[in-house]
């Protein structure tokens, strides 16, 4: 009878170790593969500028494309305002005609940067496009600076919600690179920037070059860190983005 209950025991003690997945039994000396499942539940919260184009309210109908503006680090902190120091909102709030597009230009926390903010930015993305009328296969990346790395890194980790992507004088994974190969790039760069050098954007645009991709470089011989003055002034920025719908 002894000998019984201890070999019930012994059992009960094998199936218990084998449904904790092995927790006890093979933990000691070995390695043992194992799977895990949980579900987790991310909050995310933040403010941003909202432009709207002139004719928005006067065409109800019409889907207008949207331009994500990741600002630099120097514009961080608590004022959304600040966002519009330099950038898109700026041009088009200085222009009679504005611009055609929604603009959503999202303020970083004093503490934080965007290539370590991606939930964020992609919450953001949601909220715009359900609360505004966006068109969802027009919508543009563009940042300078932290911006600029804000910009490759969303891009490359969300490809499938982008059409184009003008990152200035940033700078990525080029390992990454190829998640984005089919996004077009046009990257902007000053060749005197002794802030993020220009090789940052080089190797990012070799990157996709090797991957089959045709990105455009644009470098201002004589600009130091601030290439994106002439960057954002220049209205052929605007036409290009506009020539691309995403997954064409």
């Amino acid at each position: 009878m002894e000998m019984e209950i201890r070999a019930m025991l012994t059992l009960a003690f094998i199936l218990g170790a084998v449904a904790l997945g092995c927790s006890t039994a093979c933990a000691a000396g070995s390695a043992t593969p194992q799977s895990f499942q949980r579900t987790l539940t991310l909050t995310v919260k933040g403010q941003y500028l909202l432009y709207l184009p002139p004719g928005y309210e006067k065409e109800p109908e019409k889907k207008w494309p949207l331009i994500l503006f990741l600002h630099g680090a120097g514009e961080r902190g608590d004022d959304v305002q600040r966002v519009k120091i330099h950038g898109p909102i700026k041009v088009a709030e200085s222009l009679p005609e504005g611009l055609p597009f929604i603009i959503a230009a999202p303020l970083c926390p004093t503490d934080r940067w965007w290539d370590r903010m991606l939930p964020e930015l992609t919450g953001l993305l949601d909220e715009v496009s359900s609360r505004w009328r966006v068109d969802t296969e027009r919508i543009y990346c563009t940042g300078l600076s932290m911006g600029g790395f804000g910009t490759w890194a969303l891009v490359s980790e969300h490809p499938e919600r982008f059409a184009a992507a003008a990152p200035i004088c940033g700078g990525g994974n080029p390992w990454l690179a190829c998640r984005m190969k089919d996004v077009p790039v046009w990257a902007f760069h000053g060749a005197k920037d002794t802030v993020v050098p220009l090789e940052q954007t080089e190797r990012m645009v070799d990157a996709l070059k090797k991957c089959g991709a045709e990105p455009r470089l644009t470098v201002y011989p004589e600009a130091q860190h601030d290439s994106w003055t002439e960057t954002y002034n220049n209205p052929g920025l605007y036409e290009w983005f506009l020539q691309h719908r995403r997954g064409k």
